[in-house]
């Protein structure tokens, strides 16, 4: 069955899934200038680290291909520009910065060297478009990495509990720790997945189910607040989460609720998985306390559907993610492999991306 998509981009046109809408409508709506892409992301129509950074990078191709440039240092000004603009949408997220600071210097180096209008754009456009192809290609090789990584220690009858939404609808496609799942429900070896309804946004329950039931992918919900019961009555064989930015020494940035997940499944004595590209890693931020965490309004977790689920004078904090300590983290997956912290309990992020593809 085709998955779900959450961007579709064909010849300089851009659309996106509106997620505010899902489950109760599909409705895809025009994304193909900056300005709408800075507030899709913003409102949360698009989520998901690697989709807000792709959607960002193709709605500027899209808006850049549509307007007239003289030569190539003035089309170079308007996407430097269009680039810091995009990266105050959401600032928790790493792959948007990374996606920016890579084109920045793609840009820059044709400046250098003295590239043509067309050269330049032809450059810009082409570096968009991989990154929307790159990324399927990057989360089926995370789901291969977590189906090794799961059945090492299980192979058949394999219980999951997932938090927030880390599927098609959060990237290009297929996903990150619902590619894993994926890849486990194709090898005939998942009984069921737990996704948890994911307050105060309910991405779990609004797009993780959605996508589930698509897929004919054997599921039950529950709420966050059921999450420990659960690992206990069910017996929970493993907890497999996304993340929005891990810092150098594998502490994790994720969808508010996960560090409680992560907490809960170490007393369990369950192993808890992230899966992440390796854009996702920030060598820049050391520890997970460095990280930015961005605050989302009151009203959206006061409120369903505009009718008010408790009193507007009571005083709200909303923190849209949580850090997960890199002690509570059996094991990161990524295109690449999955990464295990060492006799310490660390991990090396850094030796890692200094190997890449030769990583095992």
């Amino acid at each position: 069955m085709k998955s779900l998509e959450a961007i579709c981009y064909s010849n300089f046109t851009l659309k996106i899934l509106n997620q505010l809408l899902l489950p109760s409508e599909i409705v895809y709506e025009d994304c193909s200038t900056s300005e709408k892409a800075f507030h899709a992301i913003k409102l949360m129509k698009v989520r998901g680290a690697p989709a807000i950074a792709i959607t960002a990078a193709l709605a500027l191709s899209c808006e850049a291909y549509s307007l007239s440039f003289s030569n190539s240092k003035e089309f170079a000004e308007f996407i430097l520009s269009k680039l810091n603009y995009l990266c105050q949408s959401r600032p928790t997220a790493v792959n948007l910065f990374h996606m920016a600071d890579s084109a920045k210097h793609l840009i820059n180096r044709c400046m250098q060297e003295n590239a043509s209008l067309k050269t330049t754009q032809e450059t810009f456009y082409s570096f968009a478009k991989n990154l929307f192809i790159k990324d399927i290609e990057t989360n089926k090789a995370i789901g291969f990495h977590g189906l090794k990584a799961i059945k090492s220690f299980k192979n058949k009858n394999i219980k999951i509990l997932t938090h927030c939404n880390t599927g098609s609808l959060a990237t290009a496609g297929y996903g990150t720790a619902l590619g894993v799942i994926r890849a486990l429900h194709a090898e005939n070896c998942l009984e069921k997945v737990f996704a948890t309804e994911t307050r105060p946004y309910n991405q779990g329950s609004r797009l993780t189910a959605f996508e589930l039931v698509h897929e004919k992918i054997p599921a039950t919900l529950i709420t966050d607040s059921m999450a420990s019961f659960a690992m206990k009555t069910f017996g929970i064989d493993a907890v497999i989460v996304g993340a929005d930015r891990v810092a150098a020494n594998g502490d994790t940035a994720n969808k508010i609720g996960t560090y409680q997940l992560a907490v809960a499944a170490n007393f369990h004595k369950i192993p808890f998985f992230v899966a992440s590209p390796s854009t996702s890693i920030d060598l820049k931020t050391q520890k997970g306390e460095d990280i930015h965490i961005e605050q989302r309004p009151k009203i959206e977790m006061i409120s369903l559907n505009e009718k008010l689920l408790a009193p507007m004078e009571i005083d709200g904090w909303n923190p849209s993610f949580d850090v997960t300590p890199h002690k509570l983290i059996s094991g990161i997956i990524t295109e690449y492999g999955v990464i295990y912290p060492d006799s310490h309990n660390s991990f090396n992020m850094t030796s890692f991306l200094k190997n890449g593809e030769n990583f095992s």
